[in-house]
């Protein structure tokens, strides 16, 4: 049995579920998911809908080509079909904190994120036991002012040898170049803390600990050249009280990091985000 994702979002009009739908019944597919969002604002139609084939013969190509002929142009449509026994290929940047590594890496041990790991780069050697302990290829790419340039091209050239789908920074506390973000647009998905009130620098934990605030955060988001300005995959909060330590904060800070940043891959991986402006419909 083959199984399909597809995703799609065009101007808003009357029929495209039905002809989406009828598109698989046609081609003897059975729909096993189907959801949908219109924003009234912009009429901007989105749909997710997963479906499986019989014939185990029909092939990603074949039904894509049919589906464009048969219903996406009809209806001016940006699409894509996934085949779900697709693994993609998921690059790991990180610098020095090892908990949002550690974490990854554990579910995808464990079976829990059905993609392939290629390597591992950083701008320290810290974590490379951590990527020989789990037998994932480590690179050490040192940035500075001079370096910066070479670095880039290390990283671009890397990132094409291994043929890699998307790129997760696990805390790699480093600007991403433009070139790498137009390599990969809507494919590099960050993490960093989100605090109510924010608060930036070094120590934002600290802060927040002066501040007396009583909620912690943290964000998820894909890349782009505004800094962690990015369109949003997934947040979460947790509530913290005058009890709290700067070490207590710090422990449910990296424990929220870890849980919103494995959230957003999988919603990732399994094809649940469409992005459109700054903005994502993310689809249960």
């Amino acid at each position: 049995m083959k199984k399909f994702t597809i995703l799609i979002n065009c101007k808003d009009q009357s029929g495209i579920i039905a002809a989406t739908t009828s598109f698989i019944f046609k081609q003897e597919g059975n729909i096993t998911y189907v959801d949908q969002h219109v924003d009234h604002e912009q009429e901007v139609f989105f749909m997710r809908l997963e479906c499986t084939f019989e014939n185990n013969s029909i092939t990603t190509n074949e039904l894509k080509q049919l589906f464009d002929v048969s219903v996406a142009q009809i209806f001016a449509m940006d699409w894509t079909i996934f085949d779900a026994e697709f693994l993609p290929k998921m690059a790991i940047f990180v610098s020095k904190y090892d908990h949002c590594l550690y974490d990854i890496l554990g579910r995808f041990k464990s079976g829990e994120l059905n993609i392939e790991i290629p390597f591992i780069a950083s701008n320290h050697t810290d974590l490379k036991p951590i990527a020989d302990s789990f037998e994932i290829p480590f690179f050490h790419i040192p940035i500075t002012p001079d370096t910066r340039a070479d670095s880039e091209r290390q990283h671009l050239k890397l990132l094409k040898e291994y043929r890699v789908d998307f790129i997760v920074l696990a805390r790699y506390m480093q600007i991403i170049p433009q070139r790498l973000i137009d390599a990969y647009p809507s494919k590099i998905i960050n993490i960093h803390h989100s605090f109510l009130p924010a608060f930036v620098g070094a120590k934002p934990y600290h802060s927040a600990f002066k501040r007396g605030v009583k909620i912690i955060g943290a964000t998820s988001h894909y890349v782009t050249t505004e800094l962690d300005a990015g369109p949003i995959i997934e947040q979460d909060v947790v509530h913290v009280s005058h009890t709290h330590t700067i070490k207590d904060l710090i422990n449910k800070g990296r424990d929220l990091e870890k849980i919103v940043l494995s959230t957003a891959i999988k919603h990732h991986i399994n094809q649940k985000v469409m992005v459109y402006g700054n903005k994502t419909v993310v689809f249960s």
